[in-house]
């Protein structure tokens, strides 16, 4: 019997190309994915940061200022609390059963925490900032 894989045909008993998936070590495979997801949340992190300085530096002149602090504020706190889960799962061993189920739901959970830092930093973006960088001391 074959099936047909993208561009690759496979008969019974023969191994996909790298091996077969019970060679796959599945929990390597989550902690690299959660290291990555680590790392991507720290530089989100630190341009929230620097996004905070500029905002504050800027005073209570600016129009958005208010709003911006508060939804960056609210952003950083979420990506605390995805960070927490995020070295929580990575220290889990998922190849154990008993932790399966458990760490589906901090995964799924995580998941959420990220999806709602993405809209909250689609929404400080729209605000934007106002009178920073090298065309604002520019005058035309």
């Amino acid at each position: 019997m074959k099936k047909v894989l993208v561009g690759h045909t496979k008969t019974k008993g023969e191994k996909l190309q790298g091996g077969s998936p019970s060679n796959l070590n599945m929990n390597l495979y989550a902690t690299k994915k959660t290291a990555a997801e680590g790392m991507l949340d720290i530089a989100l992190f630190l341009a929230n940061i620097t996004h905070m300085k500029t905002v504050i530096e800027q005073g209570a002149g600016y129009r958005y200022y208010a709003a911006v602090l508060t939804l960056i504020s609210f952003s950083l706190a979420l990506q605390i609390v995805a960070g927490v889960l995020i070295i929580i799962i990575a220290r889990r061993d998922i190849s154990e059963e008993a932790n399966q189920k458990r760490l589906d739901g901090l995964n799924n959970t995580t998941t959420v925490l990220v999806f709602l830092v993405f809209v909250t930093n689609i929404f400080i973006s729209v605000f934007g900032m106002e009178r920073t960088g090298l065309f604002a001391r520019m005058h035309f």
